[in-house]
C-alpha cells in the first residue's frame, strides 16, 4: 500500500515537476550552509524508522511528518519537513531528497529512486540503513587507529618544546654557576639544539604553518591529490590497511546499488564518486568506460592494478553466474574482517614504536642533562 503510494507520487511528480519548479518561490528553498549539521546516527535512525513505517503501510507524507516533528536535531527537522512539503506538492520522494545533497548523497538518492520505481522502498531503506551503519563503523575503525599515534605525537611535541625552551636553559645556567667547565658531548649537543630552538622559534612556527597551508592547498588541485593518494597507497603497512578499507567500501557500495536495480554504469559513477582515493576513482571510471564499450567489469579493474587479484577473480565469477551483487557483498564482508585484523595489528605495532620513540628522545635529553651532574658529584667525592 505504502510503496504503491510512493510510486503514484513519483509518476505524478514527474509530470508536474517542470512547471512547479518554475513557479516555486525562491525564498522557500531550504539550503544548509557550513555543513549539513546532520550526523550519521541521525541518518541511520531516520532510515530505519522510515523503513518500518513504510512497511507498516503508513503514507509517505505522514511518515515524513512524524519523523520530522520528532527529530531532536533542528537542522534535520527542517530538512525533513522541507522534503515533506515538496512531496506534498507532487514531487517524487527521491527528487525531494536530491534538494539536500549535504544530507542525502547520490548513493542515498539513487537507491531511493530505484526503490520507488520497483515498488520496494521499504526493502531499499533497510539496505541503506545497514550500509550506512557498516560504513560508519569502518570510518570509526580507521579514525581510532590514527587517533593514538597522532595524540602521542602531539603530546611528545609539547613535552620536547617545553624541555628545549624551559628545562634545558635552567640546567645550562646551573652548570655555569657550578663552573662545570667543558660539558660532555651529548650535553653540549642538546644545549645547542635548545639554543637553536629558542632563537628560531618564530621561524619554526611559521614554517610549520606555511607547510600545513601549502599541503592543504596542494590537495585541492588534481595533480597534488593524485600524487598524495598514489604515495599513501604505497606506504608500508598503512597503505595495505587503506587498500583494504577502499576495497570494502567499493564492493559494498557497488553491491548495494546493483542489488537495488541501479544500472551498472550509474552504479559505477556513484561508486567512483565515493571511492575516497583519486587513484581508485580513476580505476573505477576506466572500468566504467570499458563496460560502456561492451566489455566485462573484471578485466578493466585488473588493468587498473588497484584491486587485489582475489577481488578481481570473485567479481569475474559473479559476472559469469549473474550474481554480481551477492558476490560483492561477500567480498565486502570478508574485507570488513580483514580491516578489523589489520587495524588491530597496526595499533599493536604503533604502540611499542611510539613508546620507544618517546623513550629515546625525551629520555635521551634528560640523561644528557644529568651527565655533568654525575661528573661533578664524582669530582666532589
Amino acid at each position: 500500500m505504502a510503496t504503491a503510494t510512493a510510486q503514484q507520487r513519483s509518476k505524478a511528480g514527474a509530470a508536474r515537476r517542470g512547471g512547479q519548479a518554475a513557479n516555486a518561490p525562491a525564498k522557500k528553498s531550504f539550503k544548509l550552509s557550513f555543513g549539513s549539521g546532520v550526523s550519521t546516527k541521525d541518518l541511520v535512525v531516520f532510515t530505519r524508522q522510515f523503513s518500518t513505517m513504510i512497511d507498516a503501510g503508513l503514507p509517505l507524507v505522514q511518515c515524513l511528518d512524524i519523523l520530522g516533528k520528532q527529530s531532536e536535531n533542528p537542522s534535520f527537522r527542517a530538512v525533513l519537513l522541507d522534503v515533506k512539503g515538496h512531496v506534498e506538492s507532487g514531487a517524487s520522494f527521491s527528487d525531494s531528497l536530491r534538494r539536500h545533497p549535504k544530507v542525502f548523497d547520490d548513493l542515498f538518492v539513487n537507491l531511493v529512486a530505484a526503490g520507488e520505481v520497483a515498488g520496494i522502498l521499504d526493502t531499499i531503506l533497510q539496505r541503506l540503513g545497514a550500509y550506512i551503519e557498516k560504513a560508519a563503523k569502518l570510518k570509526r575503525q580507521v579514525k581510532g587507529a590514527m587517533a593514538y599515534p597522532i595524540g602521542v605525537l602531539v603530546i611528545a611535541s609539547v613535552v620536547i618544546a617545553v624541555l628545549l625552551s624551559k628545562v634545558i636553559p635552567t640546567f645550562q645556567n646551573m652548570f655555569k654557576e657550578l663552573k662545570a667547565g667543558a660539558l660532555p658531548g651529548p650535553t653540549q649537543f642538546v644545549i645547542d639544539i635548545s639554543h637553536g630552538f629558542r632563537d628560531n622559534v618564530g621561524i619554526i612556527l611559521a614554517t610549520l604553518i606555511a607547510g600545513s597551508i601549502g599541503f592543504t592547498t596542494a590537495l585541492k588541485y588534481p595533480a597534488g591529490r593524485l600524487a598524495f593518494d598514489t604515495i599513501i597507497l604505497k606506504v608500508p603497512i598503512i597503505g595495505d590497511v587503506l587498500r583494504k578499507v577502499i576495497v570494502a567500501r567499493f564492493t559494498r557500495t557497488l553491491g548495494t546499488l546493483l542489488g537495488a536495480g541501479v544500472p551498472i554504469l550509474d552504479a559505477l559513477d556513484i561508486t567512483a564518486a565515493s571511492a575516497g582515493n583519486v587513484v581508485v576513482k580513476k580505476g573505477i571510471l576506466y572500468a566504467r568506460t570499458k563496460v560502456s564499450e561492451g566489455k566485462d567489469l573484471a578485466g578493466p579493474l585488473a588493468e587498473s592494478r588497484v584491486f587485489p587479484t582475489m577481488v578481481i577473480q570473485m567479481i569475474s565469477v559473479g559476472e559469469q553466474t549473474g550474481a554480481m551483487d551477492t558476490m560483492l557483498q561477500k567480498i565486502a564482508e570478508f574485507y570488513d574482517e580483514e580491516v578489523d585484523v589489520a587495524v588491530g595489528s597496526l595499533t599493536a605495532l604503533i604502540e611499542p614504536f611510539m613508546m620507544v620513540f618517546l623513550g629515546v628522545v625525551v629520555g635521551g635529553m634528560i640523561i644528557a642533562m644529568y651527565l655533568p651532574i654525575f661528573e661533578i658529584a664524582g669530582n666532589i667525592q
